[in-house]
């Protein structure tokens, strides 16, 4: 099995990009959601770190949103929590898809939290911080200082870009990118 990580910047076009390879995707910020509205165990530890600022069930995304802009350090609280069930989810995915050919693990942390391997293809989505900063602020939950605190976890771009064996440079148009993923599974496989 090639396990494809995607990586780059906070509204890249990760998730759009790792939909287009056509082979099954972990997409860590759609399994976050679900532990969120799904999970009591990882509402009771959320609870116990942050008891100023988690207190219903299912999880209040606007608790969490608080508590990140209430203190830097509860940021790395909640990752501590969330990603110790999204490897485990992550390990799921990888177990039940281990006939497929390829898996894509769109993880916005995975170099940070140390969950690829070496044997990892890494591609990086290259855009336009403009461009990207203008996708996001039409999004209705979009907060520049919540950007901000995750982009300060987050590994430098360019040392993302260097890690990676290819580059996708998204235009956000589909032709583009269907054009680019075409080229690097020709490659790889």
């Amino acid at each position: 099995m090639i396990r494809i990580g995607i990586l780059g910047g906070i509204g890249s076009g990760k998730s759009f990009i790792s939909k287009n390879f056509g082979y099954p995707v972990f997409n860590a910020d759609l399994e976050v959601s679900k532990l969120y509205k799904n999970n009591k165990k990882t509402f009771f530890k959320l609870k116990k770190k942050l008891p100023k600022y988690i207190f219903s069930y299912p999880i209040n995304k606007d608790e969490i949103i608080r508590a990140i802009l209430a203190n830097k350090s509860n940021l790395k609280k909640i990752i501590k929590v969330v990603h110790l069930e999204i490897r485990k989810k992550m390990n799921i995915f990888i177990k039940k898809n281990a006939n497929k050919k390829i898996v894509i693990l769109d993880v916005p942390l995975l170099l940070e939290n140390r969950i690829n391997n070496k044997k990892d293809v890494l591609v990086f989505v290259e855009s336009k911080k403009s461009e990207v900063l203008k996708r996001l602020k039409k999004r209705a939950s979009f907060n520049k200082q919540l950007f901000n605190r995750f982009e300060n976890i987050q590994l430098p771009l360019e040392y993302k870009k260097r890690k990676s064996q290819y580059v996708i440079k998204n235009n956000f148009t589909k032709k583009t990118i269907k054009r680019a993923v075409k080229d690097i599974l020709i490659e790889i496989i």
